[in-house]
């Protein structure tokens, strides 16, 4: 680490045009007396080129209002951005927002589930992104082979689970907001805050459940999930807060993860996101508008700061995982934080070699899992079913087997298998061509069938 800071760090953002790179510049002004950058390179591919060169000034601006002399730069060739770069950060998106309104929209139209993470769509995202993520990774071997690579691209844990297996790339972490939000939140339920109790973490990613203690060691998880719905408690802007069954979250002893009313409350969330796709439209429509309204005020030249319309786009404490991530491997501060990290035992009841959403203290090696011990009979069924499905999506991503991607819909909880998951899938895969290269033969042979 000495070189890096005698120079500085450079920092390349994969995605850089997106609406969230003003959250990340934000997280990285308030941290610059720890982390001293010099540069940040922001990437996209031709068809973001415009939103890059707003988001890419917009950045600038708020640097320049800042104690700091960071520059901001953009550029379409990633080369450029990886050359000697001390940390990468993905949130990219393959194929833009207009493919995650086909992941939503066609599963709907069949009456299943249509969400960006779980079920038909959170498949389809990972099937697109995961070779992406694995090409930049063979660029990072040659262009920065010291670099941490910190993943924020959804389904971030199968992401984190392809780099590991299949990237053969252990310096990565996956991220994701919503343990944060969740503990912020849930402190103010006790009157507390976030750092007055203790959170202990475990599971996949948006399929983790977590415990509660004070700070004299008692457990307080009971307490919490009595107090759950007496006060606003609020989830993720994308998730209809149907609230779980009270029996249900005695009996587990612990509290889930919001995107678990998928799960728990199967039945009244594809209510509601019916109702959504009939009237209002998808999530990922609702955020179409979000984005145009957002790129719209970064325009603003005497825009210097995040707008506050930015919190509607559902990236609350992105930059307090990104950056705090960051921050601690440079400093190896050993914060504490909640990631998609190697199992190395802290889960017992999955294979210690895949990837895991825990609790860890984040060192200049990388995350250092918390023990989170065995679950019980439901919820370990429960995540070594999620997680198998992981792996065969993971497997098709790599193969384009047709087969595969069958196996991970059939163990898919959110999709009834039979006949109309196989539209689905043949659907998506037409839907989907461009992006999804290692199905070509199968496509062609579904098109001329039609």
């Amino acid at each position: 680490m000495k070189t890096i800071k005698n120079n500085g760090v450079k920092i390349a953002v994969i995605g850089g045009g997106s609406s969230y790179t003003p959250e990340l510049m934000d997280g990285f002004i308030k941290r610059h007396k720890e982390l001293p950058i010099r540069e940040i390179v922001l990437v996209d591919i031709e068809e973001g080129k415009e939103k890059l060169k707003i988001v890419a000034e917009m950045s600038q601006r708020m640097w320049d209002s800042s104690p700091c002399q960071t520059e901001v730069r953009s550029t379409l060739h990633r080369e450029e951005a990886l050359l000697n770069a001390d940390f990468v950060i993905t949130q990219l998106r393959v194929g833009q927002l207009d493919a995650r309104i086909k992941d939503e929209r066609i599963p709907q139209s069949h009456g299943l589930l249509g969400q960006e993470t779980n079920g038909a769509g959170g498949i389809f995202k990972a099937l697109r992104t995961i070779p992406v993520i694995l090409n930049l990774i063979v660029d990072m071997k040659k262009l920065c082979p010291n670099a941490w690579l910190i993943n924020f691209t959804n389904p971030s844990g199968m992401i984190t689970e392809a780099i590991l297996r299949y990237g053969n790339w252990e310096k990565v972490i996956g991220l994701c907001n919503v343990p944060i939000s969740a503990m912020v939140k849930e402190s103010r339920i006790l009157g507390h805050t976030p750092d007055e109790l203790n959170y202990l973490f475990g599971g996949l990613n948006h399929f983790h459940w977590h415990r509660v203690y004070d700070k004299n060691g008692q457990e307080v998880t009971d307490k919490m999930i009595d107090n759950i719905y007496n006060k606003e408690f609020g989830i993720v802007k994308n998730i209809h807060d149907v609230p779980f069954f009270m029996e249900h979250l005695k009996a587990i002893g612990m509290i889930p993860c919001p995107y678990h009313r998928y799960y728990y409350r199967q039945e009244e969330m594809l209510q509601f996101a019916t109702e959504d796709y009939e009237t209002i439209g998808t999530r990922a429509e609702q955020v179409k508008q979000t984005e145009t309204e957002l790129f719209e005020l970064y325009q603003d030249v005497n825009l210097t700061e995040k707008p506050e319309q930015l919190s509607k786009r559902g990236g609350a404490h992105y930059s307090d995982a990104a950056c705090e991530a960051i921050t601690s491997l440079y400093r190896d501060k050993k914060t504490y934080m909640v990631v998609s990290t190697k199992n190395k035992g802290a889960l017992p009841d999955l294979p210690p070699d895949c990837a895991v959403e825990v609790s860890s203290y984040i060192s200049a090696s990388g995350p250092l899992p918390i023990a989170f011990g065995a679950l019980s009979p439901a919820e370990r069924g429960w995540l070594q079913l999620m997680k198998n499905m992981e792996l065969c999506v993971c497997e098709a991503a790599i193969s384009g087997d047709y087969g595969m991607l069958m196996q991970a819909f059939a163990l898919n909880p959110l999709i009834p298998f039979g006949e109309r998951a196989r539209e689905v899938i043949d659907e998506l895969l037409i839907a989907h061509k461009k992006y999804l290269p290692q199905f070509s033969a199968t496509i062609s042979a579904l098109e001329n069938r039609k």
